[in-house]
């Protein structure tokens, strides 16, 4: 993020974060009560986190094990070139598939980190293909799969 894209938040902001990251369902007026400021206030402020994009969607975390089988995958990619247009030209292939959760540019190592969620392995085998296998840019992939979630979270700290 560049320094003139950050939006100044004070402690009354920041409180507020703080609790809709926890549980975003909350009436205005609870979250009010837990912030400690006006009902009036507490709206205006959410409002203004939300046209500023501090707050970006509200979204529901949905239980992984409640709703079928679920292969993760924590996917590395090494690309032959790395010019600008070469990296935003896989990051929105990537950005376009909907088993790809989350995608990070990084260094140094791999060029790309995704976090992919399929079915099963033959689901990811066929996004492999689609995603990997066919992009002539593709130098080298290594995928980790898990075994076990200790922990996810969404927040962050404000």
């Amino acid at each position: 993020m560049k320094p003139e894209d950050s939006i100044l938040l004070d402690d009354l902001d920041r409180r507020i974060l703080a609790v809709l990251q926890e549980d975003a369902s909350i009436s205005n007026i609870e979250l009010a009560v837990l912030v400690h400021a006006s009902a009036p206030t507490c709206l205006r402020r959410v409002k203004r986190l939300t046209e500023t994009g501090v707050i970006e969607r509200q979204v529901v975390l949905v239980a992984l094990h409640k709703v079928g089988p679920a292969l993760t995958a924590v996917v590395e990619i090494t690309l032959d070139h790395q010019a600008t247009e070469k990296l935003v030209e896989f990051e929105t292939l990537v950005a376009n598939d909907a088993a790809v959760l989350q995608c990070y540019r990084v260094s140094p190592g791999p060029d790309f980190v995704l976090i992919v969620q399929v079915s099963d392995m033959p689901a990811y085998h066929a996004l492999a293909h689609r995603l990997f296998a066919t992009h002539a840019n593709v130098r080298n992939v290594r995928s980790f799969f898990s075994i076990h979630r200790s922990k996810f979270e969404t927040r962050i700290a404000v």
